[in-house]
């Protein structure tokens, strides 16, 4: 069977069974897709011939393209998936996949920023002028804090998904997976009084909008999350990303178990989680060698 052809049914796969969102179905069709290249330039079109020494061959290309290691573990989990998928409905006998390793990865450990800071960030924007966006900035910086959430998740927030008598919210992850993320005292304040500036919605609308009136979208986000920690902070990254691995590390260096952060995070595996263990114990490193006598 021609690989090509499997291709489309694997995507196909991917977003009616699997519910696979649109950014992980476009990032899987780029990584099959360039597989899909390379074996047609080198004759090869039909999934049976594919080999392990095709795949080995791939794997050289790609490190020499100056691909990274990550980069090139992606690729091939994205590869694994359709040999998965091509034996399952019995196009392919064999996983040329099978004995083939991802390379390792050296994991970056996440920057953070301090709780002070982020206090000092509310504190900032509280002192101005209340107005619509500057209540609408303070329940942003709350939300990806307060609940350590992504910033996709966030702009996805409808005003049914918010339970501020149960201060519990409703999120859809990666996947389109549903979880129940708690809500802090503050994060409520934050969105009540954004709430007051609005008029009553029906419960399908968009939580947070933007100056246009329509759903506040990531970029936007992005620029506000990055011109307020450059006020207070000298971290390199500035992505509301960073909001959400400072929660996650907050809570671990404040005695939450890893199971209970995985579930707020919503990560699939543990072993995503625990980069932040590692963040925790470079943190009290530090605090010991600045602090302790006999450092």
């Amino acid at each position: 069977m021609e690989f090509n052809t499997i291709i489309n049914q694997y995507l196909s796969d991917l977003k009616g069974v699997k519910n696979a969102s649109y950014h992980t179905i476009s990032a899987y069709n780029r990584d099959i897709k360039q597989f899909s290249l390379f074996i047609n330039e080198i004759n090869i079109f039909d999934i049976e011939k594919i080999t392990k020494k095709h795949i080995r061959m791939f794997i050289v290309q790609l490190n020499s393209n100056g691909n990274s290691t990550a980069t090139i573990a992606r690729k091939l989990t994205t590869l694994r998936g359709v040999f998965r998928f091509s034996i399952r409905n019995g196009f392919v006998e064999n996983n040329p996949l099978k004995d083939i390793s991802n390379p390792k990865i050296k994991r970056n450990i996440p920057e953070t920023l301090s709780l002070n800071s982020f206090e000092n960030i509310i504190n900032k924007l509280s002192q101005k002028e209340v107005s619509e966006n500057n209540l609408l900035l303070i329940a942003i910086f709350e939300l990806l804090y307060g609940s350590a959430l992504r910033v996709s998740e966030l702009c996805a927030l409808n005003y049914q998904d918010v339970d501020l008598i149960g201060k519990v919210i409703k999120v859809k992850g990666k996947g389109s997976k549903e979880r129940i993320v708690p809500l802090g005292t503050q994060s409520i304040e934050a969105i009540k009084n954004y709430l007051k500036f609005l008029e009553p919605k029906i419960k399908s609308a968009p939580l947070f909008i933007s100056a246009t009136g329509k759903r506040i979208y990531p970029r936007i986000i992005q620029k506000y999350v990055n011109e307020n920690i450059q006020l207070v902070s000298d971290i390199s990254k500035k992505s509301p990303h960073v909001l959400r691995h400072s929660a996650a590390t907050h809570m671990l260096d404040n005695g939450a178990d890893l199971l209970s952060v995985k579930e707020i995070l919503g990560h699939e595996n543990l072993s995503t989680t625990q980069i932040y263990t590692h963040v925790s114990v470079e943190r009290l490193k530090n605090t010991y060698k600045s602090s302790h006598p006999k450092s």
